[in-house]
């Protein structure tokens, strides 16, 4: 109960709301708190599911199709997700503790099985290079996994260069537009660019190399020294802000990496989204801020631990202004993006009404309120940034 409690008014801290709290009054018995005369009960708040619903698969628009051929990421792949789903049988895939990791390797029957090989590796050379087959003939495809767990349930293929044992990923998953816009996001306000190729039916990625979120947390944080954990608070904290500005949702533990980099004599830890399906969905707008999610509690009692108030609003800051330049020198293509998403159908009526309202409860923006589509949201959110980066001392905010 009191673990509850905790966290609870931890988050209240983490949104900058402590400052504001007035005629605190607390029963532990039937945990309520009071803030400001109005009644929370914990027990709801806590027990309410940031996401209660499966995201519907939405299609891509004539627009935005035009969009991802001028910008060459359109291309009519030789093999399609739904050819994939034909394989014959699976076996599970256990990682080097034996567990199972939600993946099965799949195989397919003998005469089946050459054509897939080959169509994949000519996959692997249109997203890695110019569609040549000179190169085929050094490729071995070793194995072809399918995800058994989650929304998308993506293939993912290995490919290895018998010359030198190089090997790398790629993935094949059923073509969502949300997962578009998220990518092209990702690839524009993010400090990374992104590689995919999609048609009307396949979302062809490159891997995002990295120590899965919820494995680094479990394994790798504990070792890490108290430098190395103030580090990680810090990119945590600027990872936060960046998912709520450009309103990618869903970043459990498993949906992100942290990227270890040697610099010098210390290693510089990153933190990286792998997952864009939950791209301006959901009506919540907790759902768009990692913190609020159970599996990421242990980043966040670090965040507690190891930043003040002061240092919190001093990286958002940094990432609210980083982001802003991103906007500015993005020109055009975010512009032409911004404008297909805002008549493009990308979520329900009823997310839409909750998202602009709790945004505006948020900012005080007119803009959010008028959104007729989750593009105008996203436009008016990206706006805010952009105008209180050029204009307002952005503490004001907080």
């Amino acid at each position: 109960m009191s673990e509850k409690l905790n966290y609870f008014l931890n988050s209240l801290f983490y949104k900058n709301y402590r400052s504001k709290l007035l005629n605190l009054k607390l029963n532990f018995s039937n945990l309520i708190l009071k803030i400001n005369n109005v009644t929370f009960d914990i027990n709801v708040i806590m027990a309410d599911k940031l996401i209660s619903q499966k995201k519907p698969f939405y299609p891509i628009c004539s627009d935005l199709e035009k969009f991802l051929k001028s910008y060459d990421r359109w291309v009519e792949t030789p093999i399609c997700y739904s050819d994939l789903l034909r394989f014959s049988g699976s076996i599970i895939v256990y990682d080097k503790n034996d567990n199972d990791t939600l993946w099965v390797s799949v195989f397919f029957s003998e005469t089946e099985r050459r054509d897939v090989d080959y169509n994949l590796k000519k996959i692997y050379t249109l997203l890695h290079s110019d569609g040549n087959e000179s190169g085929i003939q050094y490729l071995n495809v070793d194995s072809i996994d399918y995800c058994t767990f989650g929304n998308s349930k993506p293939f993912r293929v290995k490919i290895r260069n018998i010359l030198n044992d190089n090997f790398t990923y790629y993935y094949i998953k059923k073509t969502d537009a949300s997962r578009i816009y998220g990518l092209e996001y990702e690839h524009m306000l993010s400090p990374y660019n992104l590689n995919f190729l999609v048609n009307k039916n396949t979302l062809v990625e490159e891997h995002i190399a990295g120590i899965p979120g919820d494995t680094f947390i479990k394994n790798f944080l504990p070792k890490c020294n108290e430098s190395e954990k103030s580090q990680i608070a810090k990119e945590y904290v600027k990872f936060n802000e960046r998912s709520m500005i450009r309103l990618l949702g869903d970043m459990r533990a498993y949906n992100y990496v942290v990227v270890p980099t040697h610099d010098f004599d210390q290693v510089v830890y990153k933190i990286r989204p792998i997952d864009f399906d939950q791209q301006s969905f959901e009506g919540k707008l907790s759902v768009y801020r990692p913190q609020f999610f159970k599996e990421n509690f242990p980043i966040m009692e670090l965040v507690r631990g190891k930043l003040n108030k002061d240092s919190i609003n001093q990286y958002k800051i940094e990432e609210r202004s980083i982001v802003a330049r991103r906007i500015i020198s993005s020109g055009n293509r975010l512009k032409k993006l911004l404008k297909i998403m805002q008549s493009d159908e990308t979520t329900l009526k009823s997310n839409l009404q909750r998202l602009k309202k709790e945004i505006y409860n948020f900012t005080k923006d007119q803009d959010f309120l008028k959104s007729k589509s989750m593009g105008d949201v996203m436009s008016a959110a990206l706006n805010f940034v952009r105008l209180n980066y050029e204009k307002v001392n952005m503490q004001d905010f907080f």
